[in-house]
């Protein structure tokens, strides 16, 4: 076993740093109810989120069901796995079962279609604890995140780094120069896993580690967006400017995105209208690259995005806040709106026995108006939901209204058919014991009268076995005449 798996943490007070995480954590699951809201846990990789929620089930002693990245997460899967779960006991006994969804900031690939909107129906319905877990927090869903607590997990520092891996050598009995494991605590920057790593690559087949023998190359020290961005508006050197965007794999056309996004925070009009300069400038360079397919332009446009805006803000010490792009989300609107109006076409078109293509095109406006008409009965009879409905009626608030009370109506009949069906289990087994009552009362009133004894049957007679006659033998005759 590798040495990050033998050494994770088995219980909460086993974990290093983020000790306001770790109580916040340990508040929510002593105090939780049905009513608590889900956890959000967030940081960067390998410093104990995932650890954490395991932790905790351990000393809660509840179940644990853990959704990831590399399962399916399909809206029909994660409703029928998580959903399940999440309304329903444990099988096993434990106290609760402990709902965990890794990397809930990746759930917008093709293969999560429809997963971040089945993640938020089974919050609102959980009555059982729910964590979820991502590196980024912005990048889940904001119908996820308003649902949930945020509970940050910050970075590791050097010094607890280094104190963990000399436990770890005293218990592998490694001798490790201070060296050595500063090196390795300084590369990991505040990540555990990647720190126990390095120190299991560097001791193998070694029985004490010099500095000369630490494998550090194991860590990926590439720089995020996020830390390109920042170093742009802080004020930080072109040499670091241009080390950061090397490191960042971000294309340089996302890049500009990123940093225009926070050049439209800044409030001095002259720094803004300079950084929108640098910006333009840019974009000329990427469409020329993009025309004549000559990357090397690639270069240009970067020093002009990074430097030339940095140019801007040098010694003002502006510190914005970084967001993605807002085009992102007006392209993700867009591409949501036509989701729902090809799903609204799909089950109109099979209630009404019409081809989805012809909804769309001719009788859409149509049915707009019998949904103004009559928009509760309208939900009601084809089961639309209030991004459907809001199509039909182009009133948010409208549809919004409409579906909630389609839902009231919809627990209402629910509720209503199953006291009707209890009532008649009722009848049933009331009218079960009626019979058996009176059957019983029967028989305490009509005693049964012994039956008189019979006569034996006379045996009859048993005839001796006959003796069948032996056939005499044919005998030979001469056919001849």
């Amino acid at each position: 076993m590798d040495w990050a798996e033998r050494y994770r943490p088995e219980h909460l007070a086993d974990i290093l740093g983020n000790t306001a995480a770790v109580r916040q954590m340990t508040d929510w699951a002593r105090n939780w109810t049905p009513d608590s809201r889900p956890l959000l846990i967030t940081g960067k990789p390998g410093i104990g989120k995932t650890s954490a929620a395991l932790a905790l089930a351990r000393d809660m002693n509840w179940e644990i069901l853990e959704l990831n990245a590399s399962d399916a997460r399909t809206k029909t899967i994660i409703e029928r796995v998580a959903g399940n779960s999440a309304t329903t006991t444990s099988l096993f006994g434990a106290e609760r079962k402990l709902i965990v969804i890794d990397e809930a900031d990746n759930l917008e690939g093709n293969a999560d279609r429809g997963g971040a909107r089945a993640i938020a129906e089974i919050l609102k319905e959980a009555r059982q604890p729910v964590m979820l877990i991502a590196n980024d927090a912005y990048g889940v869903s904001d119908a996820i995140r308003k649902l949930c607590d945020p509970v940050p997990f910050r970075a590791i520092t050097a010094s607890t780094l280094e104190k963990r891996m000399r436990e770890i050598c005293a218990t592998e009995q490694i001798a490790c120069d201070s060296d050595a494991l500063n090196a390795i605590a300084e590369s990991a920057a505040g990540d555990m896993r990647s720190a126990v790593n390095m120190l299991f690559a560097s001791a193998t087949g070694r029985t004490a580690i010099a500095a000369s023998d630490v494998n550090t190359s194991q860590k990926d020290e590439r720089a995020s967006i996020f830390d390109l961005v920042a170093g742009v508006y802080a004020g930080v050197s072109d040499t670091k400017i241009q080390k950061l965007s090397r490191e960042c794999e971000e294309k340089p056309d996302t890049v500009m995105q990123w940093i225009e996004e926070s050049a439209s925070a800044v409030a001095n009009q002259y720094q803004r209208k300079g950084a929108y300069n640098a910006l333009s400038r840019a974009d000329i360079y990427l469409g020329r690259t993009m025309r004549r397919q000559y990357y090397t332009l690639w270069r240009y446009a970067t020093s002009l995005m990074t430097s030339g805006v940095a140019k801007e803000f040098s010694g003002a010490g502006f510190r914005p806040r970084i967001m993605p792009p807002s085009r992102w989300r007006r392209m993700g609107t867009a591409k949501k709106q036509k989701t729902v109006r090809r799903t609204l076409a799909a089950k109109l078109g099979e209630s009404y026995s019409i081809p989805d293509s012809q909804i769309q095109k001719i009788y859409l406006d149509l049915l707009s108006r019998f949904a103004a008409d009559a928009p509760l009965a309208f939900c009601e009879r084809h089961d639309l939901d209030a991004d459907q409905l809001t199509i039909l009626l182009h009133d948010k608030t409208e549809a919004a209204a409409v579906f909630k009370e389609a839902q009231k109506n919809a627990r209402e009949k629910e509720t209503k058919m199953k006291k009707i069906s209890a009532a008649k289990r009722a009848a049933a087994r009331k009218a079960e014991e009626e019979r058996a009552a009176e059957l019983e009362k029967f028989i305490r009133e009509n005693p049964p009268t012994p039956p008189f004894p019979q006569p034996e049957p006379v045996p009859e007679p048993i005839e001796p076995p006959q003796e069948e006659k032996k056939k005499a033998p044919a005998q030979a005759t001469l056919d001849f005449f």
